[in-house]
């Protein structure tokens, strides 16, 4: 297989072998919308709408640019969204609606 054919195989998240410089571990404490993420997750799950690999399939549907701009929740976070609107169990519109109603939310604790 040439170079060419393996990297229009290789997935987003297909990284194995790549150079990627130097590893950078840190142990860092989850913020609090990463947590609801991962428990987002976990409910989704549970309830048989979305599954672990219809989330890995759903991340590596972003594409290789989102991917590498996004960092591990936010790419989940996309990922559901686009499964739950393909599922039409969310629309646009209605998570729209939704992050409106938080960012109002949000503004009116920040003025208090």
């Amino acid at each position: 297989m040439t170079q060419t054919e393996m990297l229009l195989k290789r997935l987003p998240n297909d990284i194995g072998g790549l150079d990627g410089g130097p590893i950078q571990r840190v142990e860092h404490e989850l913020e609090p919308w990463e947590k609801r993420c991962h428990a987002l997750a976990d409910v989704l799950d549970f309830h048989k709408i979305l599954n672990t690999e219809e989330k890995r399939r759903g991340v590596e549907t972003l594409g290789a640019e989102m991917v590498g701009a996004l960092s591990y929740y936010e790419r989940w976070i996309a990922a559901f969204a686009n499964i739950l609107f393909a599922k039409r169990i969310l629309t646009p519109s209605e998570l729209a609606a939704k992050m409106d109603e938080v960012a109002a939310r949000w503004d009116g604790e920040c003025r208090s």
